[in-house]
């Protein structure tokens, strides 16, 4: 595991002034996960009881409605956390599953293992805290562009705010993410291709 703890204390060592020994300690108290293309990490039902840092690879966070179209909520690539944060919290049942959209790498957290941490490191805790505003103020934004943007617009803000993303998953995918149908993001490439 030391080439992927190393990728995860350069990835902490460029937001916080952690020492080495509470980085070393923060690596440590992780379980390392590897992940085949579509396995899914949690399922609906189930309570997430981990924090995600995606070490390699792709995730996704989606829900299935009743009629089995599928809504995703975000994507996880390298160097990015992902959890259900409501289910994490409550430790109620989960309404989203977490899936591997690429082999993947991943280190998990327990919430417990989480706690111990953020009581010996403060620093550690205010980290979190500012990655669970910065996640709570980017849905602000998405639920604004959902409701004001056209379908073109929310598909360019996501290939400009999301490249590495884009160019790696399949369309029907980003119509999944954006709400809108396969069908009207393939117009809009087809009329950008047209107008380039």
């Amino acid at each position: 595991m030391r080439q992927t703890s190393a990728n995860f204390e350069q990835y902490i060592r460029s937001f916080e002034q952690l020492q080495d020994l509470e980085i070393e300690k923060i690596t440590a108290s992780s379980s390392l996960l590897q992940l085949r293309r579509h396995q899914l990490l949690l399922r609906e039902g189930d309570i997430c009881r981990h924090k995600i840092f995606v070490l390699k690879g792709l995730l996704r966070m989606y829900r299935v409605r009743a009629d089995g179209t599928e809504s995703t909520m975000r994507f996880a690539a390298e160097n990015n956390w992902i959890i259900d944060h409501e289910s994490y919290m409550s430790q109620q049942s989960s309404h989203y599953r977490i899936e591997a959209l690429e082999d993947s790498k991943v280190l998990i957290w327990t919430r417990e293992t989480m706690e111990e941490l953020f009581e010996a490191m403060p620093v550690f805790r205010s980290f979190s805290d500012r990655l669970r505003e910065k996640s709570m103020n980017d849905s602000v934004q998405r639920i604004y562009m959902n409701l004001s943007y056209t379908a073109e617009e929310k598909y360019e803000d996501f290939m400009k705010t999301h490249p590495e993303i884009f160019r790696r998953i399949p369309l029907h995918l980003v119509a999944t993410y954006l709400g809108v149908s396969r069908e009207t993001l393939s117009r809009i490439r087809h009329k950008q291709h047209r107008n380039k």
